[in-house]
């Protein structure tokens, strides 16, 4: 096999180096990209319990309202 010279191992090295550091921002993008994902799934997780906490809080409210109403049509 021929030896290659310096300035083409020089040439190699740069594309690897390249090519590395391609693969670096690629991977980081792809982090940031599910880091995102996981973020809003969770965001609407949150909005989701607390839209469920409300309407128990109104159906709660609406309970005790009744049970007022009919106490206070027994007091009459």
């Amino acid at each position: 096999m021929p030896d290659v010279g310096t300035r083409e191992k020089e040439h190699i090295m740069g594309l690897l180096d390249n090519a590395k550091e391609a693969a670096e921002a690629t991977g980081e993008k792809i982090s940031r990209t599910i880091d995102d994902a996981k973020g809003r799934v969770s965001d609407k997780a949150d909005e989701a319990k607390a839209n469920a906490d409300v309407k128990a809080a109104e159906a709660n409210r609406a309970a005790t309202e009744a049970k007022n109403d009919y106490k206070e049509d027994l007091r009459q």
